[in-house]
């Protein structure tokens, strides 16, 4: 079978589809798709959605709105890479041009909830009997359904951009069932309060909604019956479920989140003076890993703890370079499609440096308890509004809110406007909001939320 990039199927909207309309040309609806995301209220409100450190700790440290624009930025730098080095690869034809490639990157997290990850656990805990919540799968319902750009189909992205986007294609209802630590944590929400219960236990297996299935079928439409087995194939490891398969946009993608959660925010944690100098050399240059690599020197250790911003910043941009520069692209070649086929990769050494860059932000930056205790606020905020908004949804609710809430046809579709409520919520309007319900020396009819 023949493929080809400019077929016009990958340019499509899912509106395009409906009507039957003949979609524009490539380079234009790309370009468009990037705008769209950039005008999102979605896109907007990342800027008050916790990336790692706390909002207001610092004019300074990353937003989940400044980590996106990053993203896009090491994507974009990910394909001219490739773009010089493959002209004469089969997979070169394949590359996204640079509106394609920052405007999925661009997308990426505007599905996670106020409060990061602690947040969308709590979101889960809620929803575990209704569907779930988790942020890519939140993600993909933004720009089918909730975005404001079309009345019922979201940002309404063409079929490419929202493939690229699509990191775990797989139905959370299909994944939960055989998903044994959700499924023995919901058994001990059944006997317990929830206020008393640890919601980490409550990480929600990567997926996407059955709401969304009719548009995850047209996603996949281009390609063969046996090519969309492959790709959604489920997975065990241990005792953990999960997807394999990602197109190669999507790979793409995820490595510039990679090298950004990696290297970018170690300089936040730089800057705060979380890590000392002592503990780097110890963990990260002495690990055989980085000896192997040996990608750079003690002058990067001494700029990277310099304490001042200029040399730190030449050291991290030095490192990001270094990621970039290293990218490579693999067959898989039980698939046909090339856009399933095809693969981003570090090459080797460097891929093992940046899961230990990542495994060092995560034991020294996010596992630290005066991260994990804002965590926790966080997941208690989201937990006592969704049960107040719940339990009084005609009062509590904004009134276009509650007027899908009432059109809802079942229980479960109401549960997921509530949700959607909550998760389109920033820190900060969560945080007001919680005190204007739940402190006794907070709150006004005059408040503008």
């Amino acid at each position: 079978m023949s493929h080809s990039p400019q077929d016009s199927c990958w340019a499509e909207r899912y509106t395009d589809y409906l009507s039957g309309s003949a979609p524009k040309p490539h380079r234009v609806v790309y370009q468009r798709d990037r705008a769209r995301i950039i005008h999102s209220a979605a896109f907007r409100r990342l800027q008050s959605k916790t990336q790692v450190l706390g909002l207001h700790e610092s004019d300074f440290y990353r937003t989940r709105l400044t980590h996106s624009m990053e993203v896009a930025q090491i994507g974009s730098g990910l394909v001219e890479q490739l773009s010089i080095s493959g002209e004469q690869q089969p997979w070169y034809p394949w590359l996204p041009n640079l509106f394609l490639i920052e405007a999925i990157c661009l997308a990426h997290d505007l599905g996670h909830p106020p409060f990061g990850h602690g947040g969308e656990m709590a979101l889960n805990y809620m929803m575990r009997r209704h569907g779930g919540f988790e942020g890519n799968a939140q993600t993909l319902r933004i720009l089918t359904k909730l975005g404001e750009y079309t009345q019922r189909n979201g940002i309404n992205l063409s079929r490419r951009a929202t493939l690229g986007v699509l990191k775990y294609p797989v139905i959370y209802d299909d994944i939960v069932c055989c998903h044994e630590p959700f499924k023995s944590a919901m058994a001990e929400a059944d006997t317990r309060d929830f206020l008393t219960l640890n919601p980490n236990r409550y990480q929600p297996p990567k997926s996407i909604y059955r709401d969304e299935l009719a548009e995850f079928e047209w996603v996949l439409a281009p390609f063969s019956e046996a090519d969309r087995a492959r790709f959604t194939t489920i997975e065990r490891a241990g005792r953990w479920q999960f997807t394999r398969h990602k197109s190669f946009d999507t790979t793409l993608m995820d490595l510039a989140d990679d090298i950004a959660y990696g290297i970018h925010d170690l300089e936040d944690a730089l800057a705060m003076n979380l890590i000392s100098r002592e503990l780097w050399e110890a963990e990260v240059m002495a690990d055989p890993a980085f000896a192997e690599a040996n990608m750079w020197g003690e002058q990067m250790s001494a700029w990277l703890f310099s304490g001042r911003s200029r040399p730190r910043k030449r050291a991290i941009s030095l490192m990001v370079g270094m990621m970039i520069e290293a990218v490579e692209v693999v067959e898989k070649v039980e698939f046909d499609h090339p856009l399933l086929r095809y693969q981003a990769q570090l090459k080797p050494a460097q891929a093992a440096v940046l899961e230990l860059l990542k495994a060092f932000v995560f034991k020294h930056v996010i596992s630290r308890p005066e991260v994990k205790g804002l965590e926790y606020k966080g997941q208690n905020i989201v937990l006592n509004l969704f049960k107040a908004l719940w339990a009084n949804a005609d009062r509590l609710l904004p009134k276009d809110t509650y007027a899908r809430f009432t059109a809802a046809a079942d229980e479960r579709a109401q549960m997921r406007v509530v949700c959607d409520y909550i998760a389109g919520m920033t820190n900060i309007y969560a945080a007001r909001l919680y005190n204007k319900f739940f402190s006794a020396d907070e709150g006004s009819i005059f408040d503008r939320l």
